[in-house]
């Protein structure tokens, strides 16, 4: 199947949906808008992951239109691709443009115009169809548009048009088919999560006490692009020390230090996917007995959440599972009090360990580094509480437990400024899950190993 195909198949798949849900209608999605940086810069430019997903266009200033209208029992699909024209003086500036002349042979769209004329052609796509689905909300512009269009369409109520009567949030649809990944985007992300664990064994390998958090960052970025990645999928998390402890802490200039850990939480972006990896290990290259008492902790965590990651089981459950790991180390490290929690029940339920760990096991994996897709089961409104997703084949999230211990007069001072966090892609499959991103050593000796042949 060539890629065109995916993409056509991407827009069938959406537009049977929306014909089951009000047997026609139109939907518009627009790419990202171009962000200038400064007077004459942009910041690098990034897709839109929705558009990208229907289309596999990656230019800006583009918007796909979806005219989905009903043929009897079955729906007919009229896919129109809105781009920037061919511009000589400007391709010599900014690069070629595809133009609306080749789109739909090389995309596959039915027709293609020049976004110069959007704004005239969705006066005419919009009439006479009772249902729009557009991103609701999503922008005063955005919103501004929109109402541009009725106006047009309103304007032609003489003529006998009748203007659309209902609008519908596209995005619910859109993001429900992203949370299955098909055979062509799991290979992308496997390839991702392969280029990423070098990464992060080329940092390993190039840590030295006295190093910078910016150097190691550097070390990343060269496998990410020199292995053909386009970018990372988030902003590099490289944190020496106590910096450790702070979530989303961006590489900085502190010096890494003999005796302290470090924490890298890196992924490329390849061909619009993202990987997702943390890995925790010792500057000088040999844990200490209280950072690998801990680490092993989490280890163990991570390992009981991954057990439990597989079809049938609730999105909650690898949470619940690490959840008990972690709490149960504390109590043996002493870290949390028996003597005031009076059991280990107890310490999770009052949500004691919160101290320590903050954040979830887990999220949904995909074009988006927090990708989308509901964490809740659909249900009638009736309910009090919709369930936690029931976990299916084809859902890829993350596995990724942590340990933060920042200095307090109550906590024994070998375990100051020590945080850890180890994180693996998973792609559930028909029986368990897959872990794409174990090219990185992940046990305490592998990684002393490694880091000991530098």
């Amino acid at each position: 199947m060539n890629k065109t195909n995916i993409y056509q198949l991407r827009r069938n798949a959406l537009a049977k949906h929306i014909f089951s849900k009000t047997g026609g209608g139109i939907a518009v999605i627009a790419t990202a808008p171009e962000l200038a940086r400064n007077r004459d810069s942009d910041f690098p430019y990034r897709h839109d992951s929705d558009f990208y997903y229907l289309t596999g266009f990656e230019e800006p200033g583009a918007t796909l239109v979806m005219k989905v209208a009903s043929s009897g029992k079955n729906y007919q699909l009229e896919s129109h691709l809105f781009c920037r024209p061919k511009d000589l003086e400007r391709e010599i500036w900014d690069g070629i443009r595809l133009g609306p002349e080749a789109a739909p042979e090389i995309l596959g769209i039915e027709f293609a115009h020049s976004n110069q004329e959007l704004d005239q052609k969705l006066g005419e796509l919009l009439a006479d169809h009772d249902a729009v689905y557009v991103r609701l909300a999503e922008s005063a512009e955005a919103d501004r548009r929109i109402r541009h269009w009725m106006k047009q369409v309103r304007g032609q109520a003489r003529s006998g048009i009748n203007p659309p009567s209902e609008f519908h949030d596209i995005e619910t649809l859109i993001h429900e088919m992203r949370l299955f990944k098909d055979i062509h985007e799991i290979e992308i992300m496997r390839r991702a999560a392969a280029i990423s664990a070098r990464a992060h064994i080329r940092a390993m390998q190039a840590c030295k006490p006295g190093m910078r958090e910016y150097q190691l960052e550097a070390e990343l970025l060269h496998e990410f692009r020199n292995s053909g990645s386009q970018s990372v999928a988030y902003n590099s998390i490289v944190a020496g020390g106590a910096n450790a402890c702070i979530l989303h802490y961006r590489a900085g200039s502190t010096e890494l230090l003999s005796g302290e850990l470090c924490l890298i939480d890196a992924g490329c972006e390849l061909d619009g996917y993202a990987s997702d990896i943390t890995r925790t290990f010792p500057v000088n290259g040999k844990f200490t007995g209280p950072q690998r008492a801990l680490y092993d902790i989490t280890l163990a965590a991570q390992e009981a959440a991954i057990a439990v990651t597989k079809p049938g089981n609730t999105f909650m459950q690898p949470h619940e599972a690490a959840l008990k790991v972690l709490t149960q180390g504390l109590l043996d490290e002493k870290l949390l009090k028996l003597t005031e929690l009076g059991s280990l029940e107890n310490a999770i339920e009052t949500a004691a360990y919160r101290r320590f760990y903050m954040h979830r096991t887990s999220h949904w994996l995909g074009m988006d580094v927090h990708d989308v897709g509901s964490y809740r089961e659909s249900m009638p409104s009736s309910q009090e509480e919709k369930p936690w997703r029931i976990l299916k084949s084809g859902m890829v999230i993350t596995i990724e437990p942590g340990l933060y211990v920042r200095p307090a007069d109550d906590i024994d001072q070998a375990f100051w400024n020590i945080g850890i966090r180890i994180e693996d892609d998973a792609v559930i499959t028909e029986s368990g899950c897959e872990l794409i991103s174990r090219g990185v050593p992940v046990k305490a000796d592998e990684i002393e190993a490694l880091m000991k042949n530098n």
